[in-house]
């Protein structure tokens, strides 16, 4: 929820995991927050940046039928570096390149589905008006990173928001970029020799510094779809006005700002995302041999996206759930509801 002074994110993690019982709640609140993933319509999430092992082990208990939620790929703790985006809390600071390297260890002895790297720094932790994107690892670490990680079989994602860090995150072997940076000439041809896609978060608001990403992401995203770079779309969920319910939203802004057609928004936030996510194969459209996974609106989202805020029914895990409800955050959607 949306807090009046920046929270130390460091300190409250380092609260949440220091005893067995505030463990045990913190897991609770996270497995409520993917129920009401997949109760908003979500039936799969990518996950880039998680509290402790939380991710796999809830990944794990949905699989197994023991909670509920959506699918989830999971990369549980990212990696970052000391006054890094989100070090302490749901990135592990490593100092050298060998302590980024057993952070990769640790990820894949817990089973993680992918790699998430902090590149740049972030929107809430700017320190100063215009630097949100400002590069903080060392482009020889994030090559040594994502070289050991390809060979251990899994694709690369990086928390980038300026051209520099999206430049440096290409050039060594970045696979996707989450967030985007207004691009140029040169960036979009690493995207292309890359074969790398863009993860759009246009729900990313906050301020000044927050435009200074938001008109990057709208550009960047553009420019990816004019060059026909795949893009996807995310939300930076737990950030400030983001809920785990509205991710709809995400798809009518990329339609609003970026000026695809609702059915291409559709098709972004299902098919082409499945696709970039490895998963196309087992879900992302409905045809024989794939998950029946889908939802149901009373109207239709290709003549208003806003038709997804209202979910009928949603099938997942070859369950189904009617009348899914969830609670609602009036002072949030009040705000929000003004940027439709």
């Amino acid at each position: 929820k949306p807090q009046k002074k920046q929270r130390d994110n460091e300190k409250l993690v380092k609260t949440i995991l220091s005893t067995g019982l505030t463990r045990k709640v913190a897991y609770g609140m996270v497995a409520g927050f993917a129920k009401e993933e997949l109760f908003s319509g979500v039936t799969t999430i990518r996950t880039v940046g998680g509290l402790a092992d939380f991710d796999t082990r809830l990944r794990d208990d949905i699989r197994a039928g023991r909670r509920v939620g959506p699918r989830i790929l999971a990369a549980n703790e990212g990696i970052s570096v000391p006054g890094g985006h989100m070090a302490g809390s749901v990135a592990v600071a490593a100092h050298t390149i060998d302590e980024a390297l057993a952070q990769l260890e640790k990820g894949r002895q817990q089973g993680v589905d992918l790699v998430k790297l902090m590149i740049t720094g972030g929107v809430l932790d700017a320190k100063e008006k215009g630097v949100p994107g400002e590069l903080k690892m060392p482009p020889e670490m994030v090559k040594v990173v994502c070289e050991r990680a390809h060979k251990m079989g899994y694709t690369v994602a990086a928390h980038v928001e300026s051209p520099e860090g999206v430049r440096v995150a290409l050039e060594n072997g970045v696979d996707s970029i989450e967030h985007g940076a207004k691009p140029d000439a040169d960036i979009l041809r690493l995207f292309r020799e890359r074969g790398a896609f863009l993860c759009t978060t246009i729900s990313e608001v906050e301020r000044y510094n927050g435009n200074v990403v938001f008109e990057g992401i709208i550009d960047c995203a553009k420019a990816a779809l004019e060059q026909d770079i795949p893009v996807v779309l995310g939300n930076d969920v737990g950030c400030p006005w983001i809920t785990q319910y509205d991710f709809w939203r995400e798809l009518y802004y990329f339609h609003k700002y970026v000026g695809v057609s609702n059915a291409f928004a559709l098709y972004t936030a299902t098919g082409r995302s499945a696709q970039m996510a490895g998963i196309g194969q087992e879900t992302g459209t409905l045809e024989p041999g794939k998950a029946a996974d889908l939802i149901v609106t009373a109207a239709d989202p290709l003549a208003d996206l806003r038709a997804l805020r209202h979910v009928e029914l949603v099938m997942s895990h070859g369950q189904l759930h009617r009348a899914p409800q969830v609670k609602h955050r009036k002072n949030v959607e009040a705000e929000l509801d003004r940027f439709l």
